[in-house]
């Protein structure tokens, strides 16, 4: 598993871990930021970095957060017609502007 971005990135996109990221795996949505598993080589690196500690090890990730940040690439988002998939790197892909519904959910709550 890789290391997943949860709850206190919803409306912090600092864009700190991005930076550091060696292979640019740290996607972002309308308000949030992900990171795609497959891509993700678990260095650490962006542990540091987040203002917010949003960022969270395999051994310490929620599995909501988990399923959430593997949906975001796994299943089409609100208003595309197929999955993000692994593009394989970020700044080729630019900001969706689309979250998953769980941070779409948790933005209106």
């Amino acid at each position: 598993m890789a290391y997943v971005i949860n709850e206190r990135c919803i409306s912090e996109l600092d864009g700190s871990c991005v930076d550091v990221c060696p292979v640019d795996c740290i996607y972002e949505g309308l308000t949030k930021r992900y990171i795609q598993p497959a891509e993700c080589i678990e260095c650490g690196a962006c542990l540091t970095e987040c203002p917010v500690s949003a960022i969270t090890a395999p051994a310490d990730t929620d599995p909501a957060w988990a399923e959430d940040n593997r949906a975001f690439f796994a299943l089409p988002l609100p208003g595309r017609s197929a999955p993000l998939d692994s593009p394989g790197g970020a700044s080729g892909t630019g900001p969706t502007g689309v979250d998953t519904p769980l941070v779409t959910n948790w933005n209106q709550g």
